[in-house]
């Protein structure tokens, strides 16, 4: 049976892109849906030549003569999987530099091509960049989600009798959000992992990077894993891999290169305490992170040291994926300090305006939980706009101005 086809949040954002830009492109790791949002554009709202260069004939005749390759083009056309001819983007920019009009291609990629050394200079101005996530819960539940918004409008959701306790979030988390996993069993997602993680590795790490040990950026990938949601220590890592710490630091801008691995960068602004500057990472996908730690739903309704580092890595990333559909664009970031004080997910808007997230695994929440939490609003003042602890209990609790302790499922219910 062929997975549903689910309505993409980011569909409207796409047209209007073609809408206003020469060429746009639609990025993100493989199996997310770029190919099939494409191409159900390109059949009906941007009626389009569809070129897929996962096709390899098709791709070598792009590399041979990639400006004869797009001289042959007529009309708007929809170039799937582009990463692997980049020299197409040189001649693409060329057709650009000579024809403003606008819609004329529509690029998808599975690796960030602003990193391709060929491209770094040729295209900015002149093509539109979008990143397409794994499925959001809102997606996959078929509704708009509008947590940031109602947040920054100081409002939080309202949840009354929701289930209580890990157990009751472990099916989500260790299914995720790739189209494909969707009505999958345990032994049928971990097949699919296993596959994916082996293909990306051996594919398409070769269109972005000159890697000579390919093996080291698997096991990266796997140790990153296991420290998801934590503060990076490139040395720590280099450490577990047997490489130097410059070499793990290069792996794993590769492994976000390809989208699978996100970086939220330390949020500084002068609160008078020394603050801990390195970044978090995080897997991008909890079913993926849960395949790489080796998580089922049992581990994850019985050990919390588990669950904890994984339902941060969940939120932190639907946060992200709804970031992209705010009515205000909203930049993401962590946030610790040397006492100890942290939040896990900060949202600004360009504005200055800040929400703060703090996840915990727990269904009982206590005051201890919103110290971090406190600290900003307090510092802030009017800038603060919310804070919430989104736990796994029943109901939405208030605990003082501008602080709520949120269940899971208000994050996009």
């Amino acid at each position: 049976m062929a997975p549903k086809l689910h309505a993409r949040h980011l569909r409207p954002f796409l047209l209007e892109a073609l809408a206003e830009s020469r060429a746009v492109a639609l990025l993100g790791a493989r199996q997310v849906g770029k190919s099939t949002l494409a191409t159900d554009l390109a059949s009906n709202a941007y009626p389009a030549h569809l070129i897929s260069l996962d096709d390899e004939a098709t791709a070598n005749a792009a590399r041979e003569d990639p400006t004869g390759f797009v001289a042959g083009i007529s009309g708007p056309a929809v170039i799937d999987e582009v990463q692997r001819a980049p020299g197409l983007l040189l001649a693409i920019k060329q057709r650009l530099d000579n024809d403003p009009s606008r819609g004329q291609f529509l690029l998808t990629g599975s690796a960030n091509i602003l990193t391709l050394p060929t491209v770094a200079d040729a295209l900015p101005g002149r093509i539109e960049y979008l990143n397409l996530w794994p499925l959001s819960q809102g997606e996959l539940h078929n509704h708009s989600e509008t947590f940031i918004d109602e947040l920054f409008n100081g409002r939080f959701p309202q949840v009354t009798g929701s289930d209580v306790g890990r157990g009751a979030l472990a099916e989500m988390l260790v299914t995720g959000g790739y189209p494909e996993l969707q009505g999958r069993s345990s032994r049928g997602r971990s097949r699919f992992f296993a596959s994916y993680v082996a293909s990306i590795i051996g594919r398409d790490l070769d269109d972005i990077a000159n890697v000579r040990n390919t093996g080291n950026v698997e096991r990266l990938l796997f140790v990153i894993a296991s420290r998801s949601g934590g503060l990076a220590s490139f040395h720590g890592m280099a450490t577990d891999l047997g490489v130097d710490t410059n070499t793990a630091r290069a792996h794993t801008k590769v492994l976000e290169d390809l989208f699978l691995v996100r970086q939220l960068r330390p949020w500084h602004v002068n609160l008078g305490s020394r603050q801990i500057k390195s970044p978090k990472l995080h897997i991008v996908d909890s079913g993926l992170m849960a395949y790489l730690i080796g998580a089922n739903e049992r581990r994850i309704t019985e050990d919390g040291d588990l669950a904890g580092p994984l339902f941060e890595s969940f939120v932190a990333m639907e946060l992200l994926r709804q970031a992209d559909w705010a009515d205000e664009p909203v930049q993401l970031f962590h946030y610790r300090d040397k006492q100890q004080r942290e939040v896990d997910v900060i949202l600004e808007r360009r504005s200055g305006e800040i929400v703060g997230v703090e996840v915990k695994a727990g269904a009982t929440p206590g005051t201890r939980d919103f110290a971090g939490l406190r600290y900003l609003r307090d510092k802030l003042g009017d800038r603060f706009k919310a804070g919430v602890v989104l736990y796994t209990g029943a109901d939405t609790l208030p605990f003082g101005d501008r602080l709520a302790a949120v269940p899971a499922r208000g994050l996009w219910s």
